[in-house]
């Protein structure tokens, strides 16, 4: 694959061009007023965007908008300002990325802009059917907060079941062997699949 080049997305088209790929991927329109109150990276290969995530950095959460309010009486988690607080939103990898080890690098980068974002709190939602997300989380070592069909308001729209947890941004830097690991178990997964069609 050519040089991979990593870019803050700034311009309405390309926002829009992102927010597709999420469409597309997840199932899952994000507001565009929600995607441009972010910092939305895009991952480019030849001017194409092959990958990208979004990062909140401030309130209000989707994730915590969507867990029933019954549920966030019953854990001081919720009593932290959110200011603390971010999540990250709108993560793909677009089917073009089969390298394990491109795969490393994009989460990588991530991980180094969740760290230089300094906030103490990592707010993580999934689709609770998604065993792939929840294993990527799991690296995390993550405390669940709800897992359950979401609290929507009108107008917005989620998976069927979510499931919210968070981790801090100390833990991402902590369990670092953890990702390596991961990437040793993807390079042997390829290896073995190159060879079976060999």
């Amino acid at each position: 694959m050519e040089k991979i080049e990593y870019k803050t997305l700034t311009k309405l088209q390309d926002i829009k061009v992102f927010l597709a790929k999420i469409l597309n991927y997840t199932g899952v329109e994000l507001p565009m007023a929600y995607a441009e109150s972010s910092k939305i990276v895009g991952i480019f290969s030849q001017d194409k965007m092959i990958a990208g995530y979004m990062l909140v950095t401030k309130p209000s959460f989707r994730s915590l908008l969507f867990i029933p309010d019954r549920a966030k009486k019953s854990q001081k988690f919720f009593k932290i300002d959110q200011y603390e607080m971010m999540e990250v939103n709108g993560l793909w990898i677009g089917a073009s990325v089969k390298s394990p080890k491109l795969q490393f690098d994009i989460w990588l980068h991530l991980i180094f802009d969740i760290f230089q974002s300094k906030k103490k709190y990592l707010l993580l939602m999934s689709n609770s059917h998604n065993k792939n997300i929840e294993h990527l989380h799991s690296l995390t070592n993550p405390q669940l907060l709800y897992e359950g069909a979401p609290n929507l308001v009108n107008g917005s729209n989620s998976y069927s079941n979510i499931r919210v947890a968070y981790t801090t941004r100390w833990k991402l830097v902590l369990n670092l062997y953890k990702y390596w690991q991961e990437l040793r178990r993807r390079q042997r997964r390829s290896h073995r699949e190159t060879r079976v069609l060999s």
